[in-house]
């Protein structure tokens, strides 16, 4: 699937100082999102480079955080690879 702006990350904590935090939930999984300029109206958004997005995939489901490591000017935002969270429960 490609990116909606009709669906864009919600920002979850923006501080006075310092990175924000973002929440993206769609049924892309984290492969497609780290694509470089992936969320095409990230300026737009506000997303600056060191925010922390969290990429919740609804279809499988699984949790990574990102990190946001480039912003174009009037433009897209790109996201590292992504760190997943493990959706296990061992008890």
């Amino acid at each position: 699937m490609a990116y909606a702006t009709s669906n864009p990350p919600r920002l979850y904590v923006q501080p006075v100082a310092g990175a924000r935090i973002w929440l993206y939930e769609s049924a892309d999984a984290i492969a497609a999102v780290n694509t470089s300029g992936y969320f095409t109206n990230g300026d737009a958004l506000g997303m600056k480079v060191g925010d922390t997005v969290f990429v919740r995939d609804t279809a499988t489901p699984t949790t990574s955080i990102c990190t946001v490591i480039d912003v174009t000017a009037g433009g897209q935002a790109d996201v590292s690879d992504g760190t997943a969270v493990a959706q296990t429960d061992g008890d």
